[in-house]
């Protein structure tokens, strides 16, 4: 059976897809209306890239593994070109390598990628590029206006007036026909919102509020069905052609109308260009190798087919026809012109973007504003938190409750301090998700140069206060005056301190570890790991007068929970006495053991706590904080 046979027999009909007219998208740029006027490309006149290669060491040979070889392309202004190939052939690589991005770790890249000939810098490209990502990273408990409205608060950092703003999120919210959605939550894991195929336009347009030159897309259909894909390309190839837009992206496997719809095709293989020109012209290049496409037959099946050997019969024979493919577009005129086109462009003078004012007290307030919207709108952030805590604060209340000023209640008294410190900053565990969830925001929006790992990590430290606070509020409200610990006003807010600092220590723990290893599983079981190590050498579980030399002097003076513990001991003990009982048999000889009572001194002496130390306790908790913080910093800023 020969091979066009073959795949005639391996592809269905599509019952129904569109034929789109060449002239369908061949929008006059001058007609552009008034409000998307911004996004008007008059600088970029095209882009592209000659023997671009890519070289791995291979993890299990030591030996280089080439992922790309020597690829060429070039692509016009209001041109969309699309990279195909089967999964592992290279194309996500290239997009990164032509988005001026990490092709993967420890690789090697060579080639040239110049804009209207010329190499700009780094920041240049940033600023006249912008990526979007296969996955959605947008915020779900936002509107569709209000991720706009950050994206250009966030882009601008106030270099627009409030009109302008308006102006330009009402253009492109209308280009990607969401400006009935507008209002509408974009949606979370307990809460509906807008579709799929809305979404990706969404990360697209929030991406165009920045008024980029060149639009690189991943994956852009992705988890989307042929309608929504469909819809989702039409939206970018229409404002792509309308302002004059240089747009490429990576796709696996398009539907026919979608398919149609790109101007230019890159087809990728095993790391090799196999055919690079116009759409319409792959089905000619293929039929003169004796490889006609089927009527009635996905484009882009057929091609996939073609290309891809992973599921041969026989994979010998099978890589043969592929190479010999290759070669065939190696020596076609087509791609010894193109080698000639992108080897000798004319250098023009590139017109750089002036880049927006550094305004870091403006960034980090936007932050801080979305941030909040977020946390009272989405119950996972902080709403189930609060629940759970009161939930422990009762379970802690009624357990120890209405303990005496007996000496009987000495040790239940300590457990519970223990337990109200430590198992409280041992929950802040709960905060992993909401985090990770607002670094993959960041890391999506850095990656676009709309602010760097100071401004969110201030951003995050601020937005986290005040709900702390009410959490150690509220627990302290019921878990205190329940357990009937020391029942003065002073004594109640120096125990809503302490609380208050261990949990804003807990969750500068949670940002480190979940910056240095984000994924949700480590992440949990690193910082509960941490958390029972804190337990164990805080003094309580061992006094730090006895506690092993290794532990005192490696963990015990840097753990939160050590001063937190002492620091709740002196404000329940270091104030109080207790009675000795009916038999006045003290469990401590003190100067007070003739009044048949038990000084809370001398519990302090037993675990070598003084008072007067406050200060200095709270400085190294600020310390210890401080130094979490620094070193989630230091972490996102060297992933860059």
């Amino acid at each position: 059976m020969s091979d066009t046979s073959a795949a005639q027999t391996r592809f269905e009909p599509e019952s129904t897809y569109k034929v789109l007219p060449q002239d369908a998208f061949n929008v006059d740029i001058e007609q552009q209306t008034l409000d998307e006027g911004h996004l008007l490309n008059d600088t970029v006149r095209n882009y592209s890239w000659s023997g671009v290669s890519v070289i791995v060491k291979d993890h299990k040979t030591k030996e280089p593994k080439i992922i790309l070889h020597n690829i060429d392309g070039i692509v016009g202004a209001g041109e969309i070109c699309a990279l195909m190939g089967p999964s592992g052939c290279g194309k996500t690589t290239l997009l990164n390598v032509l988005a001026h991005r990490d092709a993967a770790t420890g690789a090697k890249v060579e080639g040239n990628t110049l804009v209207n000939g010329t190499s700009p810098s780094t920041g240049a490209f940033r600023r006249m590029s912008s990526f979007v990502e296969q996955e959605d990273a947008l915020i779900g408990s936002l509107t569709v206006r209000e991720t706009m409205h950050f994206a250009a608060r966030l882009a601008h950092k106030n270099a627009l007036s409030k009109t302008e703003r308006i102006r330009r999120i009402d253009g492109l919210l209308d280009s990607f026909g969401l400006r009935n959605q507008a209002h509408s939550i974009i949606g979370t894991p307990i809460r509906k919102g807008i579709s799929g195929g809305q979404k990706r336009r969404l990360s697209v347009a929030s991406q165009l509020i920045t008024a980029p030159k060149m639009l690189f897309l991943d994956e852009p259909t992705s988890g989307l069905d042929s309608a929504a894909s469909f819809e989702v390309v039409s939206f970018i190839k229409e404002v792509a052609k309308r302002n004059n837009l240089i747009v490429i992206a990576s796709i696996h496997q398009p539907s026919t109308s979608t398919f149609q719809m790109f101007d230019k095709l890159l087809l990728l293989s095993a790391g090799k260009s196999h055919y690079f020109g116009q759409v319409d012209g792959v089905a000619p290049h293929f039929e003169s190798m004796g490889y006609a496409m089927p009527f009635h037959t996905n484009p882009a099946e057929f091609l996939l087919e073609m290309m891809n050997t992973d599921f041969a019969a026989d994979q010998s024979s099978a890589i043969a026809r592929l190479d010999e493919m290759q070669k065939f577009w190696a020596g076609s005129d087509s791609a010894v012109e193109l080698s000639k086109r992108v080897g000798s462009m004319p250098a023009e003078t590139l017109v750089d973007i002036k880049p927006s004012k550094s305004n870091l007290p403006v960034v980090v307030m936007s932050l801080v504003h979305r941030s909040f919207i977020k946390s009272y709108r989405d119950i996972v952030a902080y709403g189930i938190r609060i629940a759970m805590y009161v939930g422990l604060a009762v379970m802690m209340g009624t357990v120890w409750l209405r303990l005496k000023a007996d000496q009987a209640d000495i040790q239940p008294v300590t457990n519970a301090i223990f337990f109200g410190s430590a198992f409280m900053s041992f929950m802040a565990v709960a905060y992993i998700p909401a985090f990770l969830e607002d670094r993959a925001t960041y890391i999506k929006e850095r990656a676009n140069g709309l602010y760097g790992p100071t401004a969110f990590m201030i951003g995050n430290f601020l937005i986290g206060l005040p709900y702390l606070f009410i959490i150690s509020l509220l627990f302290s409200v019921v878990a205190y005056w329940l357990s009937n610990f020391r029942p003065t006003a002073g004594a109640f807010f120096t125990w809503v301190m302490w609380l208050f600092l261990d949990l804003v220590a807990a969750e500068s723990l949670v940002v480190f570890i979940s910056s240095l290893f984000p994924i949700f599983v480590v992440s949990l079981a690193l910082t509960a790991f941490a958390n029972g190590l804190w337990m164990s050498v805080d003094g309580f579980m061992v006094s730090p007068k006895i506690l092993n030399v290794f532990w005192r002097y490696v963990f015990h003076y840097i753990d939160y929970q050590t001063y937190v513990f002492q620091g709740m001991m002196v404000n329940e003990f270091a104030y109080r006495n207790y009675t000795c009982g009916s038999d006045c048999q003290c469990m401590f000889q003190t100067d007070l053991s003739s009044e048949c009572l038990v000084p809370g001194q001398a519990v302090l002496d037993q675990y070598d706590y003084h008072t007067g130390n406050t200060g200095k306790w709270v400085g190294i908790l600020l310390a210890i904080v401080l130094g979490y913080r620094l070193l989630g910093w230091l972490v996102l800023w060297a992933r860059k």
